[in-house]
């Protein structure tokens, strides 16, 4: 039952970073949390090693072949990719060396807020 779910997860977050652009903090860390039980922690570790693979790959093909992407925004997507790689070395630092508690009320203000700019913002 829980690989079922793992392969459900995977896929929302497939069709999700596809449609919205996002993926593992908004999608797989809190499903891996409300349906399988992780804590934050195991939750934060299991979205990174999904994250290892190319998994944007296929989206980019569909993106860059509609026109919707052109090579600027390729390099511009490989320089976020370069800051993402050392970034989430400095981010698990932090995460590994704080509490459970913390890290879950900490990354809950971070989706309200976003929640909050999103609603409100007018572009």
């Amino acid at each position: 039952m829980e690989i079922l779910f793992l392969v459900i997860i995977g896929l929302l977050a497939g069709v999700l970073a596809g449609f919205f652009g996002i993926g593992g903090g908004i999608i797989i860390v809190p499903a891996l949390m409300l349906l399988l039980g992780y804590g934050q922690h195991k939750a934060n570790g299991t979205s990174l090693v999904a994250l290892l693979a190319p998994v944007g790959l296929l989206g980019v093909i569909k993106y860059f072949a509609a026109g919707k992407i052109q090579v600027h925004e390729m390099k511009a997507g490989l320089i976020i990719a370069c800051g993402i790689f050392f970034g989430t070395y400095v981010g698990s630092s932090l995460a590994v060396a704080t509490t459970q508690e913390a890290l879950r009320k900490s990354f809950s203000i971070l989706l309200i807020l976003v929640a909050l700019k999103l609603w409100f913002s007018k572009t």
